[in-house]
């Protein structure tokens, strides 16, 4: 009998985790949008280990002109510096040949591999970031007064036009950074919204110059549907603390959806070190072949610095969980607001 190929004869490591960072980076609709850009300064600073990750940046100058005159010299200002703190994230997954039969039956194993290992990150990496967007704008709520969240959503009674997602309710919430509004330049939303639109036939697509794909777009803005989006219908009271609006927190006029909206690089992301980022093993016993990849990334809203809390607060210090990442208490705001790329948007639908 023929000996059946292995994971271990296909998976080079040293090869396949810089190829499966890549097809992520090719793949991510995220990273097409402009909403996620890859650095390379949060790469270095993610490569030196820990817990958190420092990003350095200039403050706005401040003062105003002087008029010239040849008794007077100008009284020079200083530019100013604050920290941003980004939080590390270490995730692993492990997958069994039974999960890969099919792609290691394929003509380019390697490539079938990357390309699944890719696409569930992508989906991962989503996750993460709607988990950090929760989180951002409870802050946002509780401390901001709300003042990049637009809700129309209704709390009592029937939904009309108004409370649904439209050109008006995405201009205003555009205008949330006022003269900024133009720097939004793409939107995250649930699928029931979109499919508003789509109805409505307010959707473009244009087509993706690399891969020939079509990509939605509305008023300009590259549309990216996920239904991790929040989908609020809870009736508890206080279960819905990052949205804005409601008398008493009650949502009885039906689900509300939130969308997001970001502007280019709101997002940064970027890639530690795992001391073993691919490993392929063998369970004898139980003939399986196993295939392990473990990332070290950042995944950080530019801007809102990340309070690392005490010892002991999460289920586990190594990294929180995608639930604990949406509590606002994590969270605070060191950009001024108009240089902050994102808004959230409440609708009925």
């Amino acid at each position: 009998m023929a000996d059946k190929t292995k994971i271990a004869d296909i998976i080079v490591p040293e090869v396949f985790a810089p190829y499966v960072i890549e097809q992520i980076n090719e793949k991510s609709a995220l990273i097409k949008s402009g909403i996620v850009v890859p650095d390379p300064v949060l790469d270095k600073n993610a490569q030196a280990g820990g817990n958190l990750v420092n990003v350095p940046f200039f403050k706005q100058l401040t003062g105003t002109d002087e008029i010239l005159s040849d008794s007077n010299a100008l009284d020079p200002d200083k530019i100013t510096t604050g920290t941003d703190i980004a939080r590390m994230h270490f995730r692993g997954k492990a997958w069994g040949v039974n999960d890969l039969a099919k792609a290691l039956s394929g003509d380019d194993p390697m490539a079938a591999i990357g390309s699944m290992t890719a696409d569930w990150w992508n989906q991962m990496e989503q996750a993460l970031l709607i988990s950090t967007l929760k989180g951002v704008f409870t802050d946002n709520n509780a401390n901001d007064s709300a003042d990049l969240i637009h809700n129309v959503a209704l709390a009592a009674g029937s939904s009309e036009a108004a409370n649904l997602i439209g050109a008006e309710a995405i201009i205003d919430a555009q205008h949330k950074l006022g003269d900024k509004h133009d720097k939004l330049t793409a939107i995250i939303m649930h699928s029931v919204p979109y499919s508003r639109l789509k109805k409505n036939n307010l959707i473009d697509f244009v087509e993706d110059s690399i891969a020939k794909t079509k990509i939605p777009t509305y008023q300009g803005l590259t549309v990216i549907v996920d239904d991790n989006c929040p989908v609020i219908t809870s009736t508890t009271p206080g279960t819905i603390g990052y949205i804005s609006g409601d008398a008493d927190g009650k949502p009885t006029a039906g689900a509300y959806y939130v969308s997001y909206l970001f502007g280019l690089g709101a997002i940064a992301r970027g890639e530690g070190s795992p001391d073993y980022p691919v490993e392929t093993d063998r369970d004898k016993l139980a003939g399986d072949d196993l295939l392990i990849h473990r990332r070290h990334y950042v995944m950080h809203p530019r801007g809102i610095a990340w309070q690392e809390p005490a010892s002991g607060t999460f289920t586990t210090d190594v990294d929180p969980s995608n639930t604990e990442m949406e509590s606002g208490t994590y969270w605070n705001r060191v950009y001024t607001k108009k240089n902050i790329r994102l808004v959230q948007l409440v609708t009925n639908g």
